[in-house]
């Protein structure tokens, strides 16, 4: 799987530290080309650093790390998306983190899936927080990660990408379900922030039977 992130943020660069630990093969790009070199420099691994053009065209599965807005913004740059996995990893929400943008009859994820109709959307990680993928991934294995598509393929890619930054990914239906995703998103950010419990969290999902989720 040819695996591309754009940005240099928080998310974007816990994953690249994650891949390159597991030695996942992965592209990088960035608005800031130098920011992006220098985080590279500093992982080793099969990592290198391309303009957004070159990573967009390479890659099989492509993490766009930026918030919600800048990604919609950001879609008719990135060229010919016909085909890619794109993981949203995006919570729409306003600027004071208290409350939804989006909700009830819509989704970030099916926005953008209207944006870049020949695109394979998957809605994951919005319910991780970037200090999680600073940690070491044996501590997260089995941090459940959830993610919804309409597509098979991309449901593959993703689950391996998941696995591959040390998470377990549970398979949470198709693509309209991120509509139930990104509350629980924005819930998690209010644990985290308005009601104290830190960063160092997430959501899971319990099974009391024989039967696990995956």
């Amino acid at each position: 799987m040819k695996i591309g992130i754009i940005g240099t943020g928080n998310m974007a660069a816990g994953f690249a530290r994650r891949l390159a630990l597991s030695g996942t093969p992965f592209v990088l790009g960035g608005r800031d080309q130098g920011k992006a070199r220098a985080l590279t420099e500093t992982l080793g691994g099969n990592s290198r650093v391309a303009p957004i053009s070159e990573v967009v065209h390479e890659s099989e599965l492509l993490v766009p790390a930026l918030p919600y807005q800048e990604l919609l913004a950001a879609l008719p740059t990135l060229g010919d998306l016909t085909g890619k996995t794109l993981l949203d990893i995006t919570n729409p929400i306003t600027g004071d983190f208290a409350a939804l943008t989006i909700g009830f009859t819509s989704s970030a994820a099916e926005e953008i899936q209207k944006a870049v109709v020949g695109a394979h959307i998957v809605k994951a990680f919005n319910t991780i927080f970037a200090s999680l993928l600073d940690l070491p991934d044996e501590q997260t294995r089995d941090t459940q990660v959830f993610y919804a598509t309409d597509h098979p393929q991309a449901r593959e890619l993703a689950a391996s990408f998941i696995q591959s930054v040390g998470f377990a990914p549970v398979f949470a239906g198709p693509l309209s379900n991120s509509r139930y995703l990104e509350p629980l998103g924005e819930l998690n950010i209010h644990f985290g922030y308005m009601l104290g419990h830190g960063t160092a969290i997430a959501p899971s999902w319990q099974s009391l039977s024989a039967k696990e989720f995956a």
